[in-house]
């Protein structure tokens, strides 16, 4: 990274919102975020809209650069947001922005450059596992829900952090149980494939509601998806709405087992939760059902009973790991 200070902006664009900050590059290599530009990206026709709306209540704000962590399969030509209609050109994308430089990384490739970051450690709580560092020079799996399911891995090599953006989250949805099954049956009356991301995501607490009232013979109306989040998280909700908490418990569960599916995928000896879902999920995750979840792989047990689990509490995890990308690649 360059030893210069530079203010360039950062965006972490997803399917609900887009944030967009000032980034700057202090001498010795801190970061520093100004304050989020939180806007809905439903309610902007374009992301060039939302760029001009930043740059206005930025009042004269002339980034030296930008970097975009996206929601969706970044890449040089044509793309779309996975969750949102917002579509991107990176051949168009400096003219469109005015700007002279801009770096395109997926969401959660973006994570993966925070948490590597070595002084991300003061943002990474602990949640289950072995209360230690993550391992130094070993791969690393990235879990995060939020309006979408991210999915990434990076390993160290020689001082370098390889990280690797996936779209995971599309693999095919595997039931394990009964409220599974009636899930799966649900949604293949709408979708030819059940991806996960159906399931784990925020409107995926939806359907596993309708499935546990449905076995309970309750009314298995159509539920907003944040009224069940807020009812099934409330320190009451056993008593006030069992429905609701025991559908956010599910959620955890199978959130915890998928987690550590994809460990032994990608090979790793450590994960880290991110995601505004899973940091709002936090107190969950700490419980033992999510650690079972994740740990009950038959043989395979007592591997991952050894890999720690962290939860990434920096506020803004994705605009942090899209600044860190834009430094170290433009470092001239």
């Amino acid at each position: 990274m360059t030893e210069q200070s530079a203010d360039i902006a950062v965006a972490d664009i997803g399917g609900t919102n887009a944030r967009f900050a000032r980034a700057t590059l202090r001498k010795g290599g801190g970061i520093e975020l100004g304050d989020p530009v939180v806007l809905g990206t439903g309610d902007y026709p374009a992301f060039a809209d939302a760029w001009r709306e930043f740059l206005r209540v930025e009042g004269g704000f002339k980034p030296a650069g930008a970097s975009l962590a996206l929601a969706g399969p970044a890449s040089r030509g044509k793309f779309k947001l996975t969750n949102a209609n917002w579509e991107f050109d990176a051949g168009s994308l400096l003219d469109e922005m005015g700007l002279d430089r801009v770096t395109l990384l997926n969401d959660f490739e973006a994570i993966g450059h925070a948490v590597a970051d070595p002084a991300s450690a003061a943002h990474l709580a602990h949640i289950a596992g072995p209360n230690d560092p993550l391992p130094r020079d070993e791969t690393i799996t990235i879990v995060g829900p939020g309006t979408g399911l991210g999915i990434a891995h990076f390993r160290r090599h020689r001082g370098e952090a390889l990280i690797q953006a996936t779209e995971g989250s599309h693999i095919g949805f595997a039931p394990v149980d009964a409220i599974d099954d009636a899930v799966l049956g649900a949604l293949r009356k709408t979708y030819d494939r059940v991806s996960l991301e159906r399931v784990i995501s925020g409107e995926g607490i939806a359907h596993i509601y309708a499935a546990i009232a449905e076995s309970e013979g309750a009314n298995t109306a159509r539920r907003d998806p944040l009224d069940i989040w807020q009812s099934g998280q409330q320190p009451n909700a056993q008593s006030a709405d069992p429905l609701a908490a025991r559908a956010v418990a599910h959620f955890v569960k199978t959130l915890g087992r998928i987690a550590g599916d994809y460990a032994l995928a990608h090979g790793a000896s450590g994960v880290v939760m991110a995601g505004g879902l899973g940091l709002r999920l936090h107190g969950h995750l700490k419980a033992p059902a999510f650690h079972e979840a994740f740990a009950g792989k038959g043989r395979y047990r007592a591997m991952m009973e050894a890999m720690p689990i962290k939860l990434i509490t920096h506020p803004q995890p994705g605009m942090l790991g899209a600044a860190a990308a834009y430094f170290a690649a433009h470092s001239d």
